[in-house]
């Protein structure tokens, strides 16, 4: 059936069987839609199918959320869509656009775009661009590709969030233009008028695109946008939480975007009254969408407001001002008709059947029927209502007007009985009861921990609500310690609560709070020995404790297997006989898995406290390894230098240790010389490098020494030799430091000209060329310009393992030379001085 109703359609019901087999469809008529039924404009890209708007979400979502794109700007995310949404199936998805266009399309300059979004699309691989030239060389454009929509299209992958279809990215550039496009008039074509957010511009400008392009493809064809679920924020509100989720920042800067779009008419938060006359529930409304699907907004809003107050100065949520006087929010209720659907309470974190009113409640009828609103009292006692005003107190009668509200009343008398710790002081078992708190306590994990038993709260002595909630704050910090999310631990402990209450089937039948809720509704109770197990779900999963499957599985083997053992032992048993004995049999076997689990634990404990042993005999080696250490390091400290026997020098002093890293510089500088210039097959060239970078470094330290002389007082070098010549060791070795770093550098710049260099970097240059986005156009400007810096890089890599492939052989050939036997004609004179064993042996006896 089409998108438009029928004043009058038919309905097939189930067929209907006949005597014989036979059977046959009867239709039944459908009464006639009452008001005007709306028609769908065709083309009109704010009535999306469910079908589209998914597809296009899903989009929309796999471009912003890329983590090629974290950290970068609103304004770069939402140009990947912008060019994803005019890429030209035709030409291979392809792009052509102005910078000067795209930012219009963005609601920043042309300079922006240049510098900012460009170049975050390029660093994180996400666009390929080329410049697109006229017949005479000019520069007409950018020719873009969005390279991961390109990857996927040529993927032929039609299940990927990005192959869209045709008609899909036309959806999806007309759903641009009309939110945020910048309107134009095309040469004998009628005009395209300019967006909603089109006169939006500057700071911020993006953000607000971005975020009205995601909140109208997350919303129904109501317009009702679809809340976050779960806790937010509750100075802040679920519809910032939900701004803020889609955008990927925090709520309060999703409550400023939410600000600015109802600034500009296109959303409008709308805050649904309870019972107690208070806004305690809002939703958003996309006014475009409703208006496209012909939901009258402006004529709702008026209606009701002359059913429900305005107490924005009194609601709780998240209505605060953004520094500048304004309300965050627009008080109003949703249209005629509408009231069936859900909203999501603002204040998501501590959400409960009640919302903040006066702790005075009037008295309710059925317990069972009103479950505890808004208005109505739950307590069991049906005398007098605890409720502030009443007739007995001397308050005002039906018709007057009190000078104060009831709730303030409340509040300064609780003020002016309160003590200095902030609760009233009662010695009385009468004034202990009038010390409870009907309201939960202020902590806000708290609050939601213990909103499912709120009326089992209210039925408890100030003492007893102070031993539920440090009870309840031990149960949170256990369940914190389990592993599960810190943010999760508040409604893990609730769902616990609601499944306890449904065990014993509702709250009015706990005719014992405090005992219940100390024993039985808070406490964790482990189905199995695992320590995450309650009730047989898994805290830190949700799921089904598979200890406990296998608990389970375990049990039946046993029964089964005992049952067997009973058939074939004692065959002809009674039933009820047979029954006795499996029962006494498996009571034994869980006597003996019980003693056998007391003696794993058992054994666990002394593992453990074996371990704690090994970990404290080992912590007192590492302090008496410690202290050795510092000892011998005292005794190494009073060493004198091996050198020049400078006392307490550590064995070396400074000036002695440069002297060596001196020497060990300048024959890596002979090294390096002699790799850069040198025949490594030729033993003298490679002397008279290493000879020439000695020689030059000697003249770099004398020059250094004269500069210094210079700028020192000569006589003070003089009353002091010591001081002088460690300055003068210090300047070698300065200059040894600074000719390593230049021989390396000439080394490297040598061989990057070599042969091998230069056919890797080509290599290297081909290669790029070759990339999928620049097999259009290798020898457009950015084709050309990350060859060049491929082919350089590539040119590194050779002279970097060139040099190092012949400082290796050089140190080789060092080796080769200071290991290198003495000849025959050396060792032999002193192979003759030495006396034979025999005559050695005759010595020895004369």
């Amino acid at each position: 059936m089409s998108a438009v109703a029928a004043p009058a359609a038919v309905l097939p019901r189930p067929r209907t069987k006949f005597a014989g087999g036979a059977s046959r469809r009867r239709l039944r008529s459908v009464p006639a839609q009452a008001g005007p039924v709306t028609q769908l404009e065709l083309g009109n890209p704010l009535q999306l199918s469910k079908t589209m708007r998914a597809r296009l979400l899903a989009a929309v979502r796999a471009l912003v959320t890329s983590p090629a794109l974290a950290g970068a700007s609103d304004g770069t995310r939402l140009a990947s869509v912008v060019l994803t949404a005019k890429a030209d199936a035709r030409k291979d998805f392809e792009t052509s656009i102005w910078a000067a266009e795209l930012g219009r399309w963005l609601g920043v300059s042309q300079s922006t775009v240049a510098h900012t979004v460009l170049p975050e699309l390029r660093g994180a691989g996400v666009l390929g661009s080329n410049v697109a030239t006229n017949a005479f060389g000019h520069a007409t454009g950018l020719e873009c590709w969005v390279i991961p929509m390109y990857r996927a299209q040529q993927a032929d992958d039609r299940g990927h969030a990005l192959a869209l279809s045709r008609s899909e990215l036309a959806v999806l550039l007309s759903l641009c233009e009309v939110l945020f496009g910048p309107g134009w008039e095309p040469k004998d074509k009628a005009p395209i008028p300019a967006g909603l957010l089109a006169g939006r511009t500057g700071r911020g400008a993006a953000t607000d695109r971005l975020g009205l392009l995601l909140m109208v493809l997350t919303t129904g064809s109501s317009g009702w946008l679809q809340l976050r679920p779960g806790s937010v924020d509750s100075g802040r509100g679920r519809p910032a939480a939900t701004v803020g989720g889609l955008l990927g920042c925090t709520a309060a800067a999703g409550a400023k975007v939410l600000a600015r779009l109802q600034a500009y008419g296109v959303a409008d938060v709308v805050r649904q009254g309870t019972g107690s006359g208070l806004h305690a529930k809002s939703r958003v409304r996309l006014v475009p969408v409703a208006r496209a699907h012909g939901v009258a907004v402006r004529e709702a809003r008026r209606a009701a407001g002359a059913v429900f107050s305005d107490l924005a100065g009194t609601a709780s949520g998240d209505l605060e001002s953004d520094g500048m006087g304004e309300t965050l929010v627009v008080i109003g209720v949703e249209g005629a008709g509408q009231g069936e659907m859900a909203g999501s309470a603002d204040l998501a974190a501590t959400a409960q059947h009640h919302a903040l009113h006066a702790s005075g409640v009037t008295p309710g009828g059925s317990l069972q029927l009103s479950r505890g609103f808004s208005g109505e009292g739950r307590g069991g006692n049906h005398g007098l209502p605890d409720r502030a005003c009443v007739r007995e107190d001397g308050g005002p009668l039906r018709g007057e007007q009190p000078k104060e509200s009831p709730v303030d009343e409340q509040v300064g008398q609780r003020a002016a009985g309160a003590g200095a710790g902030g609760r009233p002081k009662a010695t009385g078992w009468e004034k202990a009861q009038q010390q409870r708190r009907v309201a939960l306590p202020a902590d806000l994990r708290l609050r939601v921990a213990l909103g499912p038993v709120s009326w089992l709260w209210e039925r408890l002595s100030g003492w007893q609500q102070d031993q539920v909630e440090a009870a309840a704050k031990a149960e949170l910090a256990q369940l914190a310690g389990l592993g599960v999310a810190p943010e999760g631990v508040p409604r893990l402990l609730a769902d616990r609560l609601t499944d306890r209450l449904a065990e014993t089937c509702g709250e009015a039948l706990v005719d014992k709070p405090f005992p219940w809720l100390i024993w039985r509704g808070l406490p964790q109770r482990s189905a199995c020995s695992h320590r995450k197990c309650d009730d047989g779900i898994r805290l830190d999963t949700g799921e089904n404790c598979e200890n406990c499957g296998n608990v389970i599985h375990l049990r039946r083997a046993w029964r089964a297997r005992i049952g067997a053992d009973i058939d074939r032992e004692l065959p002809g048993l009674a039933d009820s006989e047979r029954r006795r004995v499996l029962e006494e049999r498996l009571r034994e076997r869980v006597a003996i898995d019980a003693e056998d689990l007391a003696w794993r634990q058992e054994q666990a404990r002394a593992e453990r406290a074996r371990r704690d042993a090994a970990r404290a005999a080992a912590a007192e080696q590492a302090e008496r390894e410690q202290q050795a250490a510092a000892a011998a390091d005292e005794v190494r400290q009073a060493l004198a230098c091996a050198d020049c026997g400078r006392g307490r020098a550590a064995g070396l002093c400074e000036a002695c240790d440069h002297r060596r890293q001196t020497e060990v510089l300048i024959g890596e500088a002979g090294l390096l010389a002699a790799a850069a210039s040198a025949d490594l097959s030729d033993a003298g060239s490679i002397a008279a490098a290493v000879a020439g970078a000695r020689t030059a470094i000697g003249d770099a330290t004398a020059a250094a020494w004269q500069e210094f002389l210079e700028i020192t007082d000569v006589a003070t070098l003089e009353a002091d030799p010591q001081a002088a010549a460690d300055a003068h060791v210090f300047t070698a070795f300065h200059s040894a430091q600074q000719a390593v770093g230049e021989y390396h550098e000439n080394a490297l710049a040598m061989l990057r000209g070599t042969q091998e260099a230069e056919a890797e970097a080509r290599r290297a240059y081909r290669s790029e060329q070759g990339r999928p986005w620049f097999q259009r156009n290798p020898t457009g400007a950015d084709a050309v310009t990350a060859a060049t810096k491929a082919a350089d890089a590539a040119r590194d890599r050779v002279g970097e393992y060139l040099l190092a492939a012949r400082l290796e052989q050089l140190r080789e050939q060092s080796s080769a030379r200071t290991e290198r036997p003495v000849s025959w004609a050396q060792r032999l004179p002193d192979l003759a001085a030495r006396l034979l064993d025999g005559d050695a042996t005759r010595a020895v006896t004369a």
